[in-house]
Order: structure tokens, then C-alpha cells, then sequence
């Protein structure tokens, strides 16, 4: 029989060996703030004078962190993490261009160190989610044109030299209501909540990334193209709106290393296998019973099957831009080389540029599908691409009955030649806006103000011609009441 004989620490290892100290930390919370301690007793840094050339911050100015969705709720892969939002945000939380604004709910102050990390499903929580996902989209599109941290500033709707109000964010805006939207005419966004049918627990579309970066894509492409968002236009103007508020939620994805990581790791580096990148607003979609969200980037619809409905409408252009960037990886991926996520990355961030720049370059009023096609094909050839980029625009959006190439599809596009629309709008449809966000249907964009003006006008004149003047009866001299 063995035995075995216990010897003290000091006995087996080296005096030395030893840490210096009792505390052993490890990587958690109580770590951090020993970390943080220590920091200030035995490395507080050199004293500063008068003549160094940057005065010191306060906590806020770098930047703050917030504990946010990244994806919607119900995405397991992803879930609620710390993101870092740059610039100054003060509590509300609001900045310079997003303000807070919902009544009944006191204003989200930051903590300590100058951060808004809050607790999920509360009031405070749905209130820094909200805001840092509009931030967010905001933000990317602005580095997308500046190709810089700054980024340069993309005005809302209503901005002017004289008018630099900010976006109204209402995260509990419509309460009882399955719905979102963006108004102009409110200069805010609304987002509403829902308990789905045969169910118990709320549904708050504030907290899906999806639909608070789709209603912001609205919000950011009415300040650039004012006229797209009226209903007047033909129904592919209004398929460009929709279909540019759910790019944005993938491009937001895209612009996130972690989510990249995540999609990569899903799909085995496939974009076509199922990834909840191109399932739009998965929560709201198992609410209403589907599978996929609500709406599937990864998808196979032509111009001729969508006819006039806005909705479908979109889902063509966005399944093309889709099509585009699973192509667009494969082409430049290059794992023994680089990551990745990291060509994901990238590849959607140029992406983003591309469509942002060819959307303000095509016509102010009723631009078609083709029109920005065209101006993406110039834009990756001054881009000095490969012409692997242009054959993979014409190719996709070719499929898709858009436009129609002159030579077969697997001979290079020659630069510089432009692409006519095979589809197009017939004169005078009108855009089918039912199935659309809360955004394309509110009244405002559908210019009603003159059959109420008809009907007045109507009124006016049918008491003209029944003697009804306007002019109120006189009364008699004695002052006795008129006769009836």
C-alpha cells in the first residue's frame, strides 16, 4: 500500500517561484478593479505641467462603452455585448445629432466612468440600445464617405445652415403597435412593441439591430435624396428605399469584427449557407410565424416576379447586392494569408461605399434600378478593381432581369460601356407599398394634402351656388333676433 506524504508550498516550490504577493487575480471583474487600484497607487504616471500641449480629458471626451444587442434578441450567436461608441455621448443618452426623447422614462445617466451600461430588458437598456444602434449607422455611412474616423457629416432631412435639430429616437414610440418608422415631418424615430398572437412575452422592435438599422437607412438616405421617399415616384425608387433599409442592417453587421467572426464561423466561410446576416429581423419573424425573418436576403426573386409590390421590389435589389458580396469574398479570400472575418470585413465596407456613392450619384427624382447599377460599374473601374468586380455587378443583377448585358455572361464587361434596364417600370404604375415598413406607409410621404384641398374646394363651391355667400345674416335695425 502507497503512501503518500503532504509537504508544504514553501517545500516543493522555490521560494522564489512564489508571486510577491497574496492577491492572485484572475481575468474577472473584482481582477479589473485590482487592476485599476494598483494603476493609481504604483503607476499613477509623470506629473504634468502647465507647458504640455494636451490638457487631460475628462472620462467622457475619448468615447463611451455601452452594453447593447448586436443582434436581435433571439441571435445566440451574438447576444448582448459591450460595444465602444467615439465621441462624446451625454445622458439621455444624447449627442450632438441623436436625442433620446421618450416620455415617462427619466434620462440615462452615465456612470462613473463616463460609460451607459444598464441592464437588459429595462427601460434604460431598450433606451442606450436604441440610440447606439442609430449612432452606429449613422456613423458608418459618414466614415464611408470620408473614409476617415470623423467621417464627414450626412444631414438629416430637415438640416440647414440655420436648422441643425437633431433625430428624436422614441424606442417605446408606438406602444401596441407591431410596427417602426421614421417620419420626417416628426424629425424622429419610433419604434413600437407587441405581444405576438398565442404568446405571452412582448416583442419590442426597438431592440432588433435589424429594424432600428433599417428605419435609420431610411432616415439617412431621405437627408441625401429628399424626393426618393414620396410615393409618386415609380416603384422602383421606392424598392431602392426599402431594399437601402435592409442593406444597411447587413452592411452594420459587416462594419462589426465580432459579427464577421460570428458569420464566418456560421456558414463555414459560405455566405449562401443560412446565416442570420441575410435573415432580416429574426425575432419579429418567429413572432409571425416564419422561418427566415422578415425578409431574406439570400434569395432568388426577379424584376418580373415582383411587379409593382415595394416589398418584393426590394428583395431584388437586395438579394443582387447580396449575390455581389458572397462573390466578392470568395473571390478575395485567401486563408492562408489573411482571416477571414477580416476580408468579410472588408469587403463589406467597400461594398457600402460603393452603393452609398452610386446612390447619390444617380437622378434626384424616380431613379431606376439601373441607374445606380451603372454608376456602380463606374465607380469600381475609377476604383481600379479587378474586373472581376464589374463582371460580378453585371452578372448578379443581370439574373435579376435588371439590366441586360450585350455580350454573354461569362466574357468580361468591357469598362465604361453602360447597361440598359431590362425591366422597367411601366409609364405611370404606382408603387404597391402595403407590405413595407412602418416608414413607406406613413401619410406624409404620399402627398394626400390635395384631395383634402378637393374636397374643400368641392364644399366651397356648392355653397356658392345654394346662396351661401359667407357673409353672416344682417341683423334687423331694432335689434330683434333675424327670422328663422
Amino acid at each position: 500500500m502507497e503512501h503518500t506524504v503532504s509537504l508544504p508550498v514553501a517545500e516543493v516550490l522555490p521560494e522564489r517561484a512564489l508571486p510577491p504577493v497574496s492577491f492572485i487575480p484572475t481575468p474577472s471583474a473584482p481582477y479589473r478593479q485590482h487592476r485599476k487600484a494598483s494603476q493609481l497607487v504604483f503607476e499613477p504616471g509623470r506629473p504634468r505641467s502647465a507647458l504640455d500641449a494636451e490638457p487631460v480629458p475628462p472620462t467622457y471626451a475619448n468615447g463611451t462603452r455601452v452594453l447593447m444587442w448586436k443582434q436581435d434578441p433571439s441571435v445566440g450567436e451574438i447576444g448582448a455585448r459591450k460595444a465602444f461608441l467615439p465621441g462624446i455621448v451625454l445622458d439621455g443618452p444624447r449627442d450632438a445629432r441623436i436625442v433620446f426623447g421618450q416620455p415617462g422614462i427619466s434620462p440615462v445617466p452615465p456612470n462613473a466612468f463616463g460609460d451607459f451600461v444598464t441592464m437588459p430588458d429595462t427601460p434604460q437598456f431598450d433606451a442606450v440600445h436604441t440610440f447606439a444602434v442609430v449612432r452606429q449607422t449613422l456613423t458608418m455611412y459618414q466614415r464611408a464617405l470620408a473614409g476617415g474616423d470623423s467621417g464627414t457629416p450626412l444631414p438629416w432631412q430637415w438640416n440647414s445652415s440655420v436648422d441643425t435639430t437633431p433625430i428624436e429616437v422614441f424606442p417605446y414610440g408606438l406602444p401596441n403597435i407591431m410596427n417602426a418608422f421614421y417620419s420626417r415631418s416628426q424629425c424622429c424615430l419610433k419604434f413600437g412593441d407587441f405581444i405576438p398572437t398565442g404568446q405571452n412575452e412582448r416583442v419590442y422592435t426597438c431592440r432588433s439591430f435589424d429594424i432600428v438599422s433599417h428605419e435609420t437607412g431610411h432616415a439617412v438616405l431621405d437627408g441625401l435624396k429628399p424626393d426618393w421617399l414620396l410615393a409618386d415616384n415609380p416603384p422602383q425608387t421606392g424598392g431602392l428605399h426599402e431594399s437601402f433599409g435592409d442593406l444597411t442592417a447587413i452592411f452594420l453587421s459587416l462594419s462589426q469584427l465580432d459579427q464577421c467572426e460570428a458569420i464566418v464561423a456560421q456558414t463555414k466561410a459560405n455566405l449562401h449557407d443560412k446565416t442570420f446576416l441575410a435573415d432580416i429581423a429574426e425575432q419579429f419573424g418567429l413572432a409571425l410565424g416564419r422561418s427566415n425573418g422578415l425578409r431574406n436576403a439570400d434569395n432568388d426573386i426577379t424584376l418580373s416576379q415582383a411587379g409593382t409590390e415595394v416589398h418584393a421590389l426590394s428583395q431584388v435589389f437586395t438579394g443582387a447586392i447580396y449575390d455581389i458580396l458572397a462573390d466578392l469574398f470568395a473571390l478575395e479570400r485567401d486563408p492562408a494569408v489573411r482571416d477571414d472575418a477580416a476580408v468579410l470585413h472588408e469587403m463589406g465596407g467597400y461594398l457600402r461605399g460603393l452603393l452609398l456613392r452610386a446612390l447619390i450619384a444617380s437622378p434626384e427624382h424616380a431613379p431606376g434600378y439601373a441607374d445606380v447599377v451603372n454608376h456602380m460599374l463606374r465607380l469600381v473601374t475609377e476604383d481600379a478593381r479587378p474586373v472581376q468586380y464589374r463582371n460580378a455587378i453585371r452578372n448578379r443583377f443581370t439574373v435579376r432581369e435588371v439590366v441586360l448585358s450585350p455580350v454573354p455572361l461569362d466574357q468580361d464587361h468591357v469598362a465604361g460601356v453602360g447597361l440598359e434596364a431590362a425591366v422597367r417600370d411601366a409609364p405611370g404604375a404606382v408603387q404597391d407599398r402595403r407590405a413595407c415598413c412602418g416608414t413607406m406607409n406613413l401619410a406624409e410621404y404620399f402627398a394626400l394634402d390635395h384631395f383634402i384641398d378637393d374636397e374643400l374646394q368641392a364644399l366651397a363651391q356648392w355653397c356658392a351656388a345654394h346662396g351661401r355667400s359667407g357673409a353672416p345674416p344682417a341683423l334687423p335695425s331694432d335689434g330683434s333676433p333675424p327670422p328663422a
